[in-house]
């Protein structure tokens, strides 16, 4: 089998790995021209090393990102979000450069096809490398990757020793029996149980509030209704549609423009059988949207310049305010009044991008226009007025929103009474001989509460439709026990433990040792993973770019 392996890998790498690309590619922010800021205008390349790596390299961190995504989908076999690609290409990085100071050697041949077998893409259900699964991934593969087998053989190269040099950094992972003991009782106790959940948004006690206890809870919850601090502003608006006229992308920048971002132009839907494959032909069908897509930036990039001029030039000549409307005029453009607006809420006008309030944020008398700045529809330049203090606005302003605060809050309150009453309700009939439904349906009264019944089974396989929240419940439940209702936002869940069987604790259990090897590794692996985090977070807060 291993040989088999290997000699099947070495021939089709470049095809097996060739739909790995697909959804792979790494979005980047497609950029065209220049976006200058108030101040000199001189070009300088941004560099910040990372363990040798230059993060502000388009192209290096591209290559990076690429190889930690194609890495997570070999070993873990399906997507993960950007933000973990993004740390796991930095614990791969410093891995590497780790492994590099301890002169740990390269993985063997023997090492690499070990890894390979051990791949989660081609694991069947049972944990095995799968060669029917194997033979079905190769067959619906497509062509045109720009992934080499060189790159392939270098992220897995990377991998093999990245793992080599966790199983170092972790140390032996001490595990007591008391840790054995719980996660063999928490895990392989088998439950029987009965679920009763009450809907929040139908549970309608009458509430009335009244005034001496309306003011008091105003009192009470007065940091609830303070108006936060407010910018009054006005915006120089440069759309982006004001700009589109000329654009005349290359054929080159279109197709560079698709290759980055491909998940916005999935291709149509096709009727009938599916379709062979054809990259060009699908590239093809979209073409057009991919052409209005850049035009559009391009256009964005052009306003976003005219703003940051329009900024450059008042600071360049040092306009005053009160000389601001007559520079304005005389370049023909307008002042928009904003509404007032906070740092969490942006202006609405500009789309409430909180970079856009951060900005105003800045502002004062003394710096009283912002550099030019992205909008949805293009880019502006904002214009300070007043910074309107926050202030505790009287009760009799908001009183509407004070009422109905207070009635929701009066309602929760009744619902976790409500459970309390229903938990021993359900007690007292049980003990009188009822079973779990008729004792349910005479503690409810007239509330509604739903009842579903569970046969029996373990943490290890529970069942999908048993809600969340039940888990914590069952750590402090005996067998016949009720528990408290456990309120949520939207329902309150309490749970009768029908039967209740615990599994042996010791030696005894053939799951022992298994578990306590597991553990070991768990811990160990937490020890390594501590390790590569402190290492990571340093040389990113060491390569930080020193604030001006």
């Amino acid at each position: 089998m291993i040989s088999w392996i290997q000699r099947t890998f070495q021939h089709h790498f470049r095809l097996i790995f060739a739909v790995l690309l697909v959804g792979m590619v790494i979005p980047f922010i497609f950029t065209i021209g220049s976006t200058p800021g108030v101040g000199r205008a001189e070009n300088r390349t941004a560099k910040r090393e990372f363990f040798g790596h230059n993060l502000m390299s388009q192209s290096d961190y591209r290559t990076l990102t690429e190889d930690a995504r194609i890495s997570a989908d070999l070993q873990y076999g399906q997507s993960v979000t950007a933000e973990q690609i993004q740390y796991y290409m930095y614990q791969r990085v410093a891995a590497a450069a780790l492994a590099d100071q301890l002169h740990l050697p390269q993985p063997s041949a023997t090492e690499i096809t070990d890894f390979i077998k051990r791949l989660r893409i081609f694991m069947g259900t049972d944990g095995q490398f799968d060669v029917t699964r194997y033979d079905a991934f190769r067959s619906s593969l497509k062509g045109g990757s720009t992934v080499t087998e060189a790159d392939i053989a270098r992220v897995i190269r990377d991998d093999v020793r990245m793992n080599r040099l966790q199983r170092f950094l972790a140390g032996p992972g001490y595990v007591t029996p008391s840790d054995v003991k719980d996660l063999l009782v928490k895990a392989d106790t088998t439950w029987t149980l009965a679920q009763a959940t009450v809907d929040y948004a139908s549970f309608s006690p009458d509430i009335d509030i009244s005034e001496t206890a309306l003011n008091k809870f105003y009192s009470d919850n007065m940091f609830r209704y303070t108006i936060a601090p407010r910018i009054v502003a006005d915006a120089v608006q440069f759309s982006a549609a004001d700009f589109v006229a000329g654009v005349a992308p290359t054929e080159a920048q279109v197709r560079e423009y698709y290759d980055a971002n491909p998940s916005q132009f999935p291709k149509p839907a096709t009727k009938g059988a599916p379709v062979k494959a054809d990259p060009a032909a699908d590239y093809a069908a979209v073409q057009p949207q991919v052409r209005q897509a850049v035009i559009l930036e391009i256009a964005r990039q052009a306003a976003v310049k005219a703003a940051s001029d329009l900024a450059y030039a008042l600071y360049e000549g040092k306009v005053a305010r009160p000389a601001l409307g007559a520079f304005l005029a005389s370049r023909n453009l307008k002042v928009q009044s904003l509404a007032p607006f906070t740092r969490e809420a942006g202006p609405a006008e500009l789309g409430g991008a909180g970079p856009v309030a951060n900005a105003a944020f800045e502002l004062s008398a003394d710096r009283f226009y912002s550099e030019g700045l992205p909008t949805p529809a293009g880019a502006a330049v904002l214009i300070w007025k007043e910074l309107l203090p926050s202030r505790q606005p009287a009760l009799a302003e908001i009183r509407e929103k004070v009422l109905a605060d207070a009635r929701d809050n009066e309602k929760r309150i009744r619902f976790v009474e409500f459970g309390r009453s229903l938990r021993a309700g359900i007690e007292r009939r049980l003990k009188s001989g009822d079973t779990f439904d008729k004792a349910v349906a005479a503690a409810a009264g007239a509330t509604k509460v739903d009842v579903k019944a569970f046969p029996a089974f373990t943490l290890r396989g529970q069942p999908k439709d048993l809600d969340p929240s039940v888990v914590p419940l069952l750590d402090h439940l005996d067998k016949g026990g009720v528990s408290a209702m456990e309120a949520t936002a939207d329902k309150g869940v309490l749970v009768y433990a029908a039967d209740k069987k615990v599994p042996a604790s010791d030696e005894s259990n053939p799951l022992y040792a298994m578990v306590k090897l597991q553990l070991s590794d768990s811990y160990a692996r937490a020890d390594a993973t501590s390790i590569m985090r402190e290492l990571v977070d340093g040389e990113l807060k060491r390569s930080e770019p020193a604030a001006r």
